[in-house]
């Protein structure tokens, strides 16, 4: 599995980006959200996601999502 982690910044600025294009499972979420936890964002349909739902479920639960998103967060 590889994964792609985007997120969205306010007005036309670029989004940051970390993971390969051609990655199974792509995950979207605001750049205001990234610092929060992402089950909670996902429930509420803040954090987005393309691909495989078990994949993104694994994720979630594992921790490696939050950490990611928290490392991007951080180097905005």
């Amino acid at each position: 599995m590889s994964v792609q982690y985007r997120l969205t910044l306010p007005g036309k600025a670029p989004d940051i980006v970390d993971g390969p294009d051609d990655a199974t499972v792509v995950i979207t979420v605001p750049a205001a959200d990234a610092a929060s936890d992402p089950t909670v964002a996902y429930m509420q349909g803040k954090l987005k996601a393309s691909g495989h739902t078990g994949e993104l479920l694994d994720l979630l639960r594992s921790g490696e999502a939050a950490r990611a998103l928290g490392r991007l967060a951080a180097a905005s």
